[in-house]
């Protein structure tokens, strides 16, 4: 019974919890523009549109978005110096600004392919993600063809290792960059399997 009831609970608590926060994050954003237009709609057509703030929040983000970049990233740039001046602001506005960064933009162009790696010792495997070819130098030191591997800390990807292994000794994995990253995030509690579900 109480491995019945557990089952329950891991297959309703996640549905839970994520329409709760789709709920909460479309009246928040419903309530920011929604009430202010809707009270003049209202007061002049004599109705209201259910969602019409959420509607203007997207839009007013991708008008932004399309500001910043024809404005060259200036305003973004003036508004990021101003935080990263403010003491306690900037310890949290720094590592928020990179995790963003490297999971949307920089690691689907910097990592090649995920593989497994005997590290840090013999017998012992670590996930890793291909940067690079190696340096013609460096693969005329070993006498090998090799490749840059990243090897990320758990839970955190955003540091970690650098090293390189003769190509011989990769073990290259059948699942995406983001599934590598998600494994390594959770600890790897979730395993590639497990996205798809």
């Amino acid at each position: 019974m109480r491995r019945t009831f557990l089952s329950g609970l891991t297959a309703i608590v996640p549905l839970v919890v994520t329409i709760y926060v789709i709920v909460g994050l479309f009246r928040f954003a419903d309530g920011i523009l929604g009430k202010f237009i809707n009270k003049y709609l209202d007061t002049y057509l004599g109705y209201k549109i259910p969602g019409l703030g959420i509607i203007l929040s997207v839009l007013i983000i991708y008008l932004l978005g399309l500001l910043i970049q024809l404005s060259r990233m200036r305003l973004i740039k003036g508004i990021e110096s101003l935080f990263l001046k403010i003491p306690l602001v900037n310890k949290i506005y720094s590592p928020i600004k990179r995790i963003v960064e490297f999971l949307f933009f920089q690691s689907k162009k910097s990592f090649k392919r995920v593989v497994l790696v005997e590290y840090p010792r013999k017998g012992i495997y670590s996930i890793g993600f291909i940067t690079n070819e190696s340096d013609k130098e460096l693969e005329a030191k070993i006498n090998k063809e090799s490749y840059n591997i990243f090897i990320p800390s758990s839970p955190s990807p955003l540091t970690g290792f650098t090293i390189v292994v003769p190509r011989q000794d990769v073990i290259i994995l059948d699942i995406g960059i983001e599934e590598g990253i998600r494994l390594i995030v959770s600890g790897g509690v979730l395993n590639p399997q497990d996205f798809v579900k």
